[in-house]
């Protein structure tokens, strides 16, 4: 059966850009409340905004950008792969190489989040590991599995010959043959298949 062309369906990027940026501000928060706390000098509860504010700002700017930016490139490309979430980490990693204010440092901090992202997106996305598909039962998909990883029995017997419990179609019949040719000797059908019996219990 054809594969058939998946059609891409345009994302909301600016609303998933807002969504991303306040859940990553109120990440930026809880981050800057823990250094305002461990500051050495008495400040006010304010200080989260005034002393390390800052925080705050580049969390939230880094998860908005990299969200817009990821479904953007999507919605732009029309294709959702690896290449989207790799350019939203380019852009986002950018921004928290501003705080340096040095192009080498945003050019860094963007090229490294990007590898990172976009290698992470194209194994899985995952730290678990592969990801199964829901829909396909354990036992169908390890049957698959032992079929994928199958040797056929032509190449195994080309491989290591015939003999110690591996034997082809129509063995019997050659053993017969090279032992009435090598030593002129009629072995019986059932003498055959009687041997070949102790062979394998052995």
């Amino acid at each position: 059966m054809a594969s058939q062309d998946k059609v891409y369906q345009p994302k909301d990027a600016v609303t998933a850009g807002i969504t991303s940026t306040l859940i990553t501000g109120a990440a930026g928060a809880l981050v800057s409340s823990v250094q305002n706390t461990l500051t050495k000098q008495n400040v006010t509860a304010w200080g989260i905004f005034t002393r390390t504010g800052g925080t705050i700002a580049v969390f939230a700017a880094m998860g908005g950008t990299y969200q817009f930016t990821k479904l953007a490139s999507a919605n732009l490309r029309e294709k959702d792969d690896s290449w989207n979430t790799a350019i939203g980490g380019f852009l986002a990693g950018s921004v928290l190489g501003m705080r340096f204010r040095t192009m080498p440092a945003v050019l860094g901090y963007g090229a490294g989040l990007a590898v990172f992202l976009g290698t992470f997106d194209y194994t899985g996305g995952v730290l678990t590991g592969y990801e199964k598909d829901p829909s396909v039962d354990e036992y169908d998909r390890k049957q698959q599995l032992r079929k994928n990883r199958r040797i056929p029995i032509s190449e195994t017997i080309n491989d290591l010959g015939e003999g110690r419990g591996i034997y082809g179609p129509g063995y019997e019949e050659r053993r017969r043959e090279r032992i009435k040719q090598n030593y002129g000797i009629d072995v019986p059908a059932q003498s055959m298949l009687t041997g070949r019996r102790d062979e394998v219990g052995r």
